[in-house]
């Protein structure tokens, strides 16, 4: 694969094999194109042009194969697929086109009366060698690293993110990320958010039964059309995880992990503002 034979891909074909648009990938390439130097003094010459270097970091996002396996593929070294991965990564970050809108926008409301959904995903990570027991997740018996979504529910726009370790409560990561809501906006959870109605007076969460006791009907309808109203949160999950390097067990540097989790959900935010483009 090089970006030759990409270009003779359909839509459709590019979207399943490195997980965005044409599109998406032209803008990237115009936002690493000020930063990109074709004969850099002093140096040899990149064996790889600029095209091809963002598919190789697509490439790895989407498969989340080894190191190896994707350098064998392109005729490098490891090191050079890690280093190209990485320029990727920096440059797309610090640009202002693959930000986040950010909790502040959580607080000036969004100018009507909306709703937002909150909600925790969760990727494995191999066994640390220490502190094993703050990453490991008695709900998914296994170590992992926790992701916290807040995104708007009428558009599906991820606002903003936090992280942190597999053992802390999901309440308690929230707790942490210092997030607050307008009050104008209505904000939807799960059952593990028990206590949020003390921050946040307009906040919905199911209604939990009753030791030694069952829920009436109009509880568990209640239940039922709070679920339909939060199940864009896991179509949100769903489309982030299509890039296996967050779906998988994640085998890097825990450092990194946010900043990857905050790029793949930018370029989720600008594909869902394209018309058309999800699909």
């Amino acid at each position: 694969m090089n970006y030759t034979i990409a270009q003779t891909l359909s839509d459709h074909q590019f979207k399943r094999r490195f997980g965005v648009q044409k599109t998406t990938f032209k803008l990237m390439l115009n936002t690493l194109q000020s930063q990109w130097r074709t004969e850099p003094k002093p140096g040899a010459k990149p064996k790889l042009a600029l095209e091809d270097r963002v598919l190789v970091a697509l490439e790895y996002w989407r498969e989340y194969r080894t190191y190896f396996h994707i350098a064998s593929s392109w005729g490098v070294s490891e090191a050079t697929v890690c280093r190209i991965v990485h320029w990727v990564e920096d440059h797309l970050i610090r640009s202002s086109r693959f930000h986040l809108p950010g909790k502040k926008q959580l607080f000036k409301g969004f100018g009507k009366p909306a709703v937002v959904v909150l909600d925790v995903t969760e990727t494995r990570i191999e066994r640390p060698k220490r502190h094993q027991r703050q990453f490991y997740s008695g709900k998914q018996k296994c170590h992992s690293l926790k992701c916290q979504l807040v995104i708007e529910q009428a558009t599906g726009r991820i606002i903003c993110t936090y992280f942190g370790k597999g053992r802390q409560h999901d309440f308690k990561l929230f707790q942490a990320s210092r997030v607050h809501f307008h009050p104008q906006l209505e904000s939807l959870q799960d059952k593990g958010y028990q206590g949020i109605q003390k921050l946040h007076t307009n906040s919905r969460i199911p209604k939990k039964k009753p030791r030694g006791g069952q829920l009436s009907r109009l509880d568990k309808a209640a239940n039922r059309q709070l679920a339909r109203e939060r199940v864009v949160i896991e179509h949100v999950n769903r489309n982030l995880k299509i890039f296996r390097i967050l779906a998988e067990r994640y085998r890097n540097r825990r450092r990194r992990f946010g900043l990857r989790c905050n790029l793949i959900a930018a370029l989720y935010n600008y594909e869902r503002s394209q018309p058309d483009c999800l699909g």
